[in-house]
């Protein structure tokens, strides 16, 4: 009989990515409404992808199935 399949975590899939060195990154949060309050610029630093370090990024793997 066969053994059954690691199924991906949907919602971290929709969440994360995995780049091609490996690394977990995501979109900030706080970037949807109340903008008009933020400056400029930290809706720019807000706009960009950040990665995940740590135990945090090991754990997104493992839903992800990559590790």
């Amino acid at each position: 009989m066969a053994q059954s399949k690691q199924k991906t975590h949907k919602s971290a899939a929709k969440r994360f990515k995995i780049t091609g060195s490996g690394k977990v990154s995501h979109r900030s949060h706080k970037i949807r409404h109340l903008l008009s309050k933020k400056s400029r610029k930290r809706v720019r630093s807000l706009k960009l992808e950040k990665n995940v370090e740590g135990r945090a990024a090991k754990k997104i793997k493992q839903l992800l199935g990559e590790a």
